[in-house]
């Protein structure tokens, strides 16, 4: 540090003062801020975001980029069939748009985000642009029959006209002649059926093992199924001829007859398949037996005499009770036995939350070698408490044995992460609710 000399005595400013120099004039200049700072800087303030806000909504964005790629990764590509590069565009109503996209495993099931991905990978592959500089054969039409298959599966109206007749999704029914197990063998039409229902959940076939009462509510619910399946794809187009009035309304009147022509139909067919099931399945036949002997052992019972009926009644009530005081005892032993699991299971979930949040205290709440801030160590004990609220008994036990005695902090958060990762795909966690953790 220079310290400058003293003032010579008897120096004054007014005086001895004299400017070797003077400032010069002010230039305007124009500036203009660049950068990925003063980016940030503008789209927090044009949102009116604050830095945390900001930070978290790019990361979720960063984070929704990853998944779509890994959508995209995961949506198998179907093999093309060449005649789909024959298919004229103007027929298009003749063409399987989902075989078109390369969807048909998924059908009514793939989402619009599904369809988007399918979409942009044929557009990928079989632009007109692309061909032609590559040399390929023109499949300009192709091309069309992409992009209008796209806009009918991106339109929830016109899908859904289009799902009522597909009959790629359809399930053919077991006919008279199939053997094997009933259930086995109907179960994938019913399930198939079910997506035209309006009321949803649609009861399950069953099993062997159902009661009579799930059984007839199944098969009532299909004599009254509620459809919402319409034919209006399978119209004839009608004329943009407002000159020929007549015509126009002859072919409206002649779609709407075809349309409930085939929803008639539809009902017929769905009501004969049912009866089938019915008149075939060996439930209803069981059930009758047991009525049948249920009846004859009310019958025995009404025939029987007074006394032997007496000491039947007599008997079954002193084997009433005595069962009735055993299963008091076993009830009694059973809660004593609950009191003391239940109470180990309590103190084995308190050690295993104390396990974790310890786990990440041991490893410096992964601050590494350098001392964890206090915003860090809320973060992180946050996080920790968030799975420990959302796990259950087993998820809980499962990652407390994965932390418990590890001093390496990459694998303790790698189990955290793995836990919070399935909490999301089982939609226990919201995406991006954690503070630390990826999930």
């Amino acid at each position: 540090m220079s310290v400058l000399p003293a003032l010579p005595a008897g120096w004054k400013a007014a005086e001895n003062f004299s400017a070797v120099s003077a400032f010069t004039s002010p230039v305007k200049r124009q500036i203009e801020p660049v950068g990925p700072g003063f980016l940030a800087h503008a789209r927090r303030t044009l949102r009116g975001r604050t830095w945390s806000e900001d930070e978290k909504i790019q990361a979720e964005q960063n984070v929704k980029k990853v998944e779509d790629v890994n959508e995209a990764d995961q949506l198998e590509e179907e093999p093309e069939d060449p005649a789909l590069f024959k298919l004229d565009p103007k027929k298009w109503k003749e063409q399987d748009h989902y075989e078109v996209l390369g969807i048909t495993k998924l059908r009514y099931k793939a989402t619009e985000e599904q369809i988007r991905i399918a979409h942009r990978r044929k557009v990928l592959k079989h632009h007109p642009d692309k061909k032609a500089a590559q040399g390929a054969l023109n499949e300009d039409g192709f091309f069309k029959c992409i992009q209008k298959a796209f806009e009918l599966l991106l339109d929830p109206v016109r899908r859904r006209q289009f799902d009522s007749v597909d009959e790629g999704a359809d399930v053919a029914p077991p006919t008279k002649k199939s053997q094997g197990d009933f259930i086995e063998l109907w179960k994938p039409f019913f399930d198939a059926e079910a997506r035209f229902s309006n009321k949803q959940p649609v009861p399950s076939l069953g099993s062997m093992e159902s009661t009579k009462a799930e059984v007839d509510a199944f098969y009532s619910f299909w004599y009254n199924f509620d459809s919402w399946r319409s034919f209006e794809y399978l119209d004839e187009d009608v004329p943009d001829d407002t000159s020929n009035r007549d015509n126009k309304r002859y072919i409206e009147k002649k779609n709407k007859t075809a349309r409930q022509k085939h929803k008639t139909d539809d009902i017929a067919r769905l009501r004969r398949l049912v009866d089938e099931a019915l008149n075939t399945d060996p439930r209803i036949k069981l059930f009758k037996d047991a009525e049948k002997k249920a009846k004859e052992q009310r019958k025995w019972e009404r025939d029987a005499g007074a006394r032997a009926a007496a000491e039947a009644e007599k008997k079954a009530k002193e084997e009433a009770e005595k069962a009735a005081a055993e299963a008091e005892k076993a009830a009694k032993e059973a809660r004593e036995a609950g009191k003391k699991s239940k109470e180990a299971t309590k103190n084995a979930k308190k050690k295993n939350k104390r396990a974790l949040r310890n786990s990440a205290k041991d490893v410096n709440y992964f601050a590494g070698a350098d001392s964890a801030s206090a915003a860090q160590i809320d973060n992180v004990l946050s996080d920790v408490d968030v799975l420990i609220e959302k796990f259950d008994d087993v998820q809980l036990q499962d990652v407390a044995t994965k932390v418990n005695g590890v001093t390496d902090a990459a694998v303790i958060k790698a189990a955290f992460e793995e836990a919070a990762a399935v909490l999301v795909s089982g939609g226990k966690l919201a995406t991006g609710s954690l503070k630390f953790f990826s999930a």
